[in-house]
C-alpha cells in the first residue's frame, strides 16, 4: 500500500531527494490537490495517484518514499466550480504542476481539455465531467547530475554588448554544417558550426525567443499552421522539449550543455520570456494548469465580473502581479534559470504588464522592486518590451534604472529618417546618441537603449526596403494580421525584382540601416539573418509558420556574402573604436583637456548646425563627430580612455550631394572607413579637412581620425 508522509511545503514542485520526492503545490482555494503518477512507456494511463495531506499556508505538500526519477505526473484540483466567482476547479481535468522542470508530450485540442462543455449555452458556465489526461502533457521528475565543468558567466558589460536575437529552431534547421539529428535544437545551436557564425559576426549575447513550453492554439491547429515564436507558455521552469534532440528527459541537460557550449564561446545567453500572460487565454479558453489549480490567485479578473479576465497583453489573460503566490512563482523561475541553468538574463515579453496592479503602469510595482533587491536577479541583464495593449501602454523612457529597454523610439526615427520622410532630424539626433531625453533624468546611461531596426515581430531588414505592404497570406487570416505601420519602403517596385538599379539601391538602404545601427549609441540589437540579408516574401508576422519561410537559410549567394562581410566589419569597428562603446551621455563640449567637443553636428556646408537647422523639415543630411580625445568615461581603473576621432556624414537624399568636412580645427586628415554607396575609394584614401566630397543619393560615409594623427 502507498504511503503518503506529510512532507515539506518547500520547495514548490517535485523534488527527488535520493529516496523519494516530495511535492509541494500552491493553491488558496482548492479543497484538496492529487497527485496522478503515469508511466513514461504508457503515458495515457494513470498508474496510481494519491491526496497530498497536508497544508501549509496553503501550500499542500507531500512525500512518496521510493518515487525515482523519470516518472511522470499531473495534478488534480478539488475545489468549488463557480464561474460568476472567478473559481473554475474541474478535478476531471489533469494539470500541469507550475513548477515542473520538463514537460512530457503536446496539448491534443481533440480532446477534452477545457473545463466547460463547449458549445453549450453559456459556454463556459457548464462544467465539463471529461477527464482529458490521455489529451494533455505530463511533468517529468528530474534529478541533477549536470557538470558545468567550471562553466564562467562572461559578464558582458551593458557598453560592449552586441545582442543577436535568434530563434533556437529557426537558426539551426537548415544549417549544412549542424548534423541532420541535431539541427534545430538546442544541442544544434551548442554545435562549432553554430557559433562559429556567431563568433565570427562579433555578436556578444545571444537572444532566444521564448523557450519556455508552449502550446500552440487550437485554431492554429485547425489550418495545419504552429505557434513558432511560442509566446503562449504553459511552463515556466520547463524548456520546450520541442527544440530538444533527447527528449523531455533529456531536454534539461540538452539546454544546459548548449549555454555551457555558448559560455565556451564568450557568449552571453538571453531568454525571452512571457510573464504578462499563459497559454490558458480567456474564459474561453483551456484549462492547462494556472486556471485550475487557483484561478482568482494567478489571473487577473474583472473586479465587477470575475467571470471574465482582464486582459492587457491581447492574448486573453494577464497575469496577476498583485498576489504574492504569482510574483512568487515568476520570480522562483527567474532564479531558476539564473542559478540552475546559467542564463545571463531576460527580455520580458509586454513587459508594461509586469507594472500593472491597479490599472496604470507603475515603475514602483511590486515585481521591479522585488527585483531590484534580489542578490541573484538584480545581478542580471534585464530587458523590457516597454509596450503592451492597455490604456497608456507605451512606456518606453519609463522603466526603473536597472532595466534597460527595446527602443521603439529608436526603430521608428531611423526607419523614417532613411526613407525619406520630412522633419526627422531632430529626433534622429537623440536617437543616435542614446536617447538622453529618454533615459538621462531617470538616471540612466545609453545602455538603457536597445537599438534595433528590426526584429522577429515585423519585416526583414531585406522586406523593409523590398515590401510597402504586408503580405501574410500564407497564415490564412486574409493579411488581416500583422502591423499596416511598417515605416517601409520598397524603392519603387513591390517584391523582388530583376531590375539592378532598384537592387542597387535596396542593397545600399540595407548597408545603411546597418552602419546607422553600429555607429549609434546605446546597445545594437541584430535580428537572424539581417546580416546576410534574410527574407520571408514580405510576411510580417510568422508567428504560425514553422517552416522555410521563417528558417535561416545558409546557402548565400555572392550578395549575401558580402552583406555579411560588411556587417563584420561594422561590428568589429564596434567593438575596436572606444567612442562607440561610450558609458555616459554626450555634453557637446570639450571633457578632460581635449581639443575637440565630445560631440559636434555639421551640415553639409561643413559648419556647425544650429537650432534653426534641427527644426527645419526638409533637412535630409546632417553630420556628427565623435571626439576621441573627449571620452567622458574612464576605464576600469579610473584611467583616462582615448581613441580615434569618427566623422559620420548621413545623405538620405535621393540625389547626390556635396558635403564639406570640418574644417582644419577639427582635424587636418580624414581616413574613409565605409561608404555605403558603392564602388567607393579604397579604405586607405584620405580626405582633406575643409575639403569637399561628394555623397551618393540615400548613403552613409564613415572617416576616422586616428588618435595618434
Amino acid at each position: 500500500m502507498l504511503e503518503v508522509w506529510p512532507g515539506r511545503p518547500y520547495p514548490l514542485g517535485a523534488t527527488f531527494d535520493g529516496e523519494g520526492v516530495n511535492f509541494a503545490v500552491f493553491s488558496r482555494h482548492a479543497t484538496q490537490i492529487e497527485v496522478c503518477v503515469f508511466d513514461p512507456a504508457a503515458p495515457e494511463e494513470e498508474r496510481f495517484g494519491f491526496t497530498l495531506p497536508e497544508s501549509t499556508r496553503f501550500v499542500r505538500h507531500g512525500y512518496v518514499k521510493g518515487l525515482a526519477p523519470g516518472m511522470l505526473y499531473g495534478l488534480r484540483a478539488h475545489g468549488p466550480w463557480d464561474p460568476e466567482r472567478g473559481l473554475r476547479f474541474n478535478p476531471h481535468k489533469l494539470l500541469v504542476d507550475p513548477y515542473a522542470r520538463a514537460l512530457h508530450g503536446q496539448v491534443d485540442f481533440q480532446g477534452p481539455v477545457h473545463g466547460y462543455k463547449v458549445g453549450d449555452p453559456g459556454a463556459d458556465l457548464v462544467k465539463d465531467d471529461r477527464d482529458d489526461a490521455a489529451f494533455v502533457p505530463k511533468a517529468v521528475v528530474l534529478e541533477d547530475h549536470f557538470d558545468w565543468g567550471g562553466d564562467r558567466r562572461p559578464n558582458t558589460p551593458w557598453a560592449k554588448t552586441v545582442l543577436y536575437e535568434l530563434h533556437v529552431k529557426g537558426f539551426t534547421k537548415l544549417h549544412p554544417g549542424v548534423p541532420e539529428p541535431l539541427r534545430g535544437t538546442y544541442a544544434g545551436l551548442g554545435t562549432p558550426a553554430a557559433i562559429e557564425h556567431l563568433r565570427a559576426l562579433g555578436v556578444t549575447a545571444v537572444e532566444l525567443l521564448p523557450i519556455h513550453h508552449a502550446v500552440d492554439e487550437g485554431f492554429l491547429h485547425d489550418k495545419g499552421l504552429t505557434n513558432y515564436w511560442g509566446y503562449n507558455t504553459l511552463g515556466y521552469f520547463a524548456p520546450d522539449s520541442r527544440f530538444s534532440s533527447s527528449g523531455a528527459h533529456g531536454v534539461v541537460d540538452e539546454f544546459k550543455a548548449m549555454v555551457k557550449a555558448l559560455h565556451s564561446a564568450g557568449l552571453e545567453v538571453i531568454l525571452d520570456v512571457v510573464y504578462n500572460h499563459t497559454c490558458e487565454g480567456n474564459q474561453l479558453g483551456p484549462t492547462l494548469s494556472l486556471r485550475g489549480l487557483d484561478n482568482p490567485t494567478y489571473y487577473q479578473l474583472a473586479p465587477d465580473r470575475p467571470r471574465y479576465y482582464q486582459d492587457h497583453a491581447g492574448t486573453g489573460n494577464s497575469v496577476d502581479v498583485r498576489h504574492a503566490a504569482s510574483l512568487q512563482l515568476l520570480c522562483d523561475s527567474l532564479r531558476y534559470w539564473v542559478e540552475q541553468m546559467h542564463v545571463d538574463g531576460f527580455r520580458f515579453d509586454l513587459a508594461t504588464v509586469l507594472g500593472r496592479e491597479d490599472g496604470p503602469f507603475d515603475r514602483e510595482a511590486a515585481f521591479f522592486r522585488i527585483l531590484h533587491q534580489d542578490p541573484v536577479l538584480s545581478k542580471v541583464k534585464l530587458i523590457a518590451e516597454p509596450w503592451d495593449v492597455g490604456m497608456g501602454g507605451y512606456q518606453v523612457g519609463n522603466f526603473p534604472p536597472d532595466w534597460t529597454e527595446w527602443n521603439g523610439r529608436y526603430r521608428d526615427a531611423v526607419r523614417r529618417y532613411w526613407k525619406g520622410d520630412e522633419a526627422q532630424v531632430a529626433e534622429l539626433g537623440f536617437r543616435l546618441t542614446g536617447s538622453s531625453d529618454l533615459y538621462l533624468l531617470s538616471g540612466r546611461s545609453p545602455s538603457a537603449s536597445i537599438n534595433f531596426i528590426t526584429c522577429h515581430d515585423g519585416f526583414t531588414l531585406h522586406d523593409l526596403v523590398t515590401y510597402n505592404q504586408k503580405h501574410n497570406e500564407a497564415n490564412q487570416e486574409q493579411n488581416h494580421d500583422g502591423s499596416d505601420n511598417n515605416l517601409s519602403w520598397n524603392c519603387g517596385v513591390e517584391g523582388e525584382t530583376d531590375d539592378p538599379a532598384i537592387n542597387t539601391l535596396r542593397e545600399r538602404q540595407q548597408r545603411n540601416f546597418l552602419a546607422t545601427l553600429f555607429l549609434s549609441q546605446g546597445v545594437p540589437m541584430l535580428s537572424m539573418g539581417d546580416e546576410v540579408g534574410r527574407t520571408q516574401g514580405g510576411n510580417n508576422n510568422t508567428y504560425c509558420q514553422d517552416n522555410a519561410l521563417s528558417w535561416m537559410r545558409w546557402d548565400f549567394d555572392e550578395r549575401q556574402r558580402a552583406l555579411l562581410a560588411f556587417t563584420q566589419h561594422l561590428i568589429h569597428l564596434r567593438h575596436t573604436e572606444p567612442v562607440l562603446e561610450r558609458r555616459r551621455f554626450f555634453k557637446g563640449k570639450q571633457i578632460w583637456d581635449s581639443a575637440l567637443k565630445d560631440l559636434a553636428w555639421f551640415r553639409p556646408d561643413g559648419r556647425e548646425m544650429t537650432q534653426e537647422d534641427w527644426s527645419r523639415p526638409l533637412v535630409r543630411a546632417l553630420g556628427f563627430l565623435l571626439g576621441g580625445d573627449a571620452i567622458a568615461t574612464p576605464d576600469e581603473r579610473g584611467r583616462r580612455v582615448e581613441g580615434d576621432t569618427l566623422l559620420v556624414l548621413m545623405n538620405a537624399n535621393p540625389d547626390a550631394l556635396p558635403f564639406t568636412l570640418p574644417s582644419l580645427e577639427w582635424g587636418q586628415d580624414w581616413e574613409f572607413l565605409i561608404d555605403t554607396a558603392e564602388p567607393r575609394p579604397s579604405p586607405h584614401e584620405r580626405a582633406k579637412a575643409g575639403g569637399a566630397l561628394t555623397m551618393e543619393g540615400r548613403s552613409l560615409v564613415l572617416l576616422r581620425r586616428p588618435a595618434s594623427d
